[in-house]
Parts: C-alpha cells; structure tokens; sequence
C-alpha cells in the first residue's frame, strides 16, 4: 500500500478543509502511485473542476516523476490550462516511501479563470483608454468658496514654498497662474487671494496687468 491510502482518513481531513476553505473552484485530489496509472486517484473533492473523480488516472506530470525524467519535488502556485481554456493555479506536494522513492502525492487546482476576468475588466476600467492630456487636478468640491481655497493651496504647493517665504515675483506667478485657470470668474475671489497672499486687493490687480 501507499503512503496516501496508508493514510487515507488523515490526509482525507486536510484535503476536505483545503477545499471547504476556497470553495466549489477549488480541486483537492489525492493520487496513490502504486496503484495502477489509469486509477491512482483515491480521493477527489470537486472534482468537476478538471471533470474527474475516484478511480481516474493521474496526469502527464506524474508520468514524468515516476520516470524519474522530473525531479519529484513539491511545486506550488504554479499555473495550469484546461483544454476548454480555463485557468488553474496549482500546487502539488508528493509523498515518498521510506527509500525516498515517491509513491504519492496530494494536487491543488484553484480555478482562478474569473478571477482573472475580473482583474482584466478592473484594469480596464482604472486604465485611461488613452494618455490623459490634463495636467491640472481636478477638484470636486461643491462649495465655491471651498473651491477657491484649494486651488490657491495647490497654486501655493507648486511652488515649494510656504507662503511666507514667497517672493514678489512668486506671488505674480500664482496670480497669474490662477487667472488662466479662471479664478477670477467667481464674485470677490480678488479679495480672497489678497487676504490668501498678505496683499491688498489693489496689488492683485497690479500683478494681473504685469506681464
């Protein structure tokens, strides 16, 4: 007997928790290798995934193994195909005799196909269709006055400096900066800016008029 049907109930217990754990996608087969290659499964759970079940053969990979072509060391989250096109994410851990020589093995196949539907259908919706040709942020702020706030704190981030320490020739930038992204449409926004800035409203307008 093998190690697997040696050890049946226990490693029965383990594969039924695996597969309660991530749900009817999930595939948990266990093979015993000394049984005839047409008929190691011994255990299956969900067993619809690759479509088989108890008494079915193992897959080309153990071929290999018991060849001795493969080296049989334990393999996980490597990725599968089904012929139908489906994906799988696999992990394969094998069970030796007490010579070393393999003679089972426990096979994990997570159907992740809609997971990756999913990531491909989220990663084109936060993906732009096309290079984005806005360089400004944009603010959704419903209160005007709000509004007007956060683009002199932006226009005053550009800069690098607090407000304190900018220079004349600074403050005539974010003035005229905000003039182009049309600050001054909005009732009494000269008077915010000149209070924003330590200016009086007169020197805002002295700035808009140097070039």
């Amino acid at each position: 007997m093998g190690y697997v049907t040696d050890n049946l109930n226990l490693l029965s217990d383990i594969a039924k928790c695996i597969a309660m754990q991530f749900g009817e996608n999930c595939e948990v087969v266990l093979h015993d290798l000394t049984l005839p290659y047409n008929k190691t499964i011994v255990a299956i759970w969900n067993g619809h995934v690759t479509g088989r079940k108890v008494g079915d053969g193992g897959t080309n990979a153990g071929l290999e193994i018991l060849k001795g072509t493969t080296a049989p060391d334990d393999q996980y989250s490597y990725i599968n195909s089904l012929p139908d096109g489906r994906i799988l994410r696999s992990s394969s851990k094998y069970f030796r005799d007490e010579y070393g020589k393999v003679n089972g093995s426990m096979c994990i196949n997570l159907d992740i196909t809609d997971l990756i539907r999913c990531e491909q259908n989220l990663h084109t919706l936060t993906t732009p269709s096309e290079p984005s040709t806005q360089t400004t942020p944009e603010f959704f702020i419903g209160n005007v006055d709000a509004l007007l706030e956060q683009m002199m704190n932006e226009a005053v981030r550009m800069t690098g400096k607090s407000i304190k320490d900018l220079t004349k020739e600074e403050k005539v930038r974010i003035v005229h900066s905000l003039d182009c992204k049309g600050f001054f449409l909005i009732k009494k926004s000269a008077e915010k800016l000149a209070d924003f800035l330590g200016l009086s409203r007169y020197s805002i307008y002295n700035y808009l008029n140097e070039k």
